[in-house]
């Protein structure tokens, strides 16, 4: 059989103790007033794929555990570590001491396009991500260090907040990595 689909037991996936054990990928998810359970354990979900360091959930932002966070996270929230924070500015004044660089994932004004955004190597970024309706906070934004655009060509103004995750720690995740292997390349 031609290009035979791998079974689960052939994927060669980390156990949670692996996981945590892992190098991350130097990158946090900030969650700002995200309404939708299902949402949230999508993200977890997509953090889990991409190693990601941390999940901040700020805000109206639900924590697990949950049924409906459960539902799309399928077991992430026990591999990804996650912290609640009441306050979204609170978490980037805690990043920025920690020397990490923020990032909204928003349109506005002096915004930068994701395929044009270039990641720093070495350099740990937090991105963050806004309620489904009103995106990422006004004073977020302003607090931030930059802001990423996803380009959008249709007719809607958005995409869905899970998929937005998705495409932008993909992205992030690959420039990431080419980064990694330009520096090793380097020092050999």
């Amino acid at each position: 059989m031609e290009n035979r689909k791998l079974k689960n037991s052939e994927l060669d996936r980390k156990s949670i103790e692996e996981f945590k054990k892992a190098e991350k990928t130097p990158i946090i998810v900030v969650l700002d007033n995200i309404r939708s359970l299902n949402n949230i354990g999508s993200v977890f979900r997509s953090a889990d794929a991409f190693l990601i360091e941390k999940i901040y959930l700020c805000g109206i932002t639900a924590q697990p555990p949950h049924k409906d966070i459960q539902k799309t996270a399928l077991g992430a929230t026990e591999t990804v570590a996650w912290e609640y924070s009441e306050n979204t500015i609170d978490v980037i004044e805690k990043l920025k001491n920690e020397e990490i660089k923020i990032f909204s994932i928003e349109q506005a004004e002096g915004s930068v396009m994701l395929n044009d955004f270039k990641a720093q190597p070495g350099e740990k970024i937090a991105v963050i991500f806004g309620n489904e309706i009103k995106g990422v906070q006004q004073e977020v934004v302003s607090a931030s260090d930059g802001i990423i655009e996803i380009p959008q060509l249709g007719t809607k103004h958005s995409l869905n907040i899970s998929v937005s995750v998705g495409v932008v720690l993909w992205d992030l995740f690959s420039k990431i990595s080419q980064n990694k292997r330009e520096q090793s390349y380097m020092n050999h």
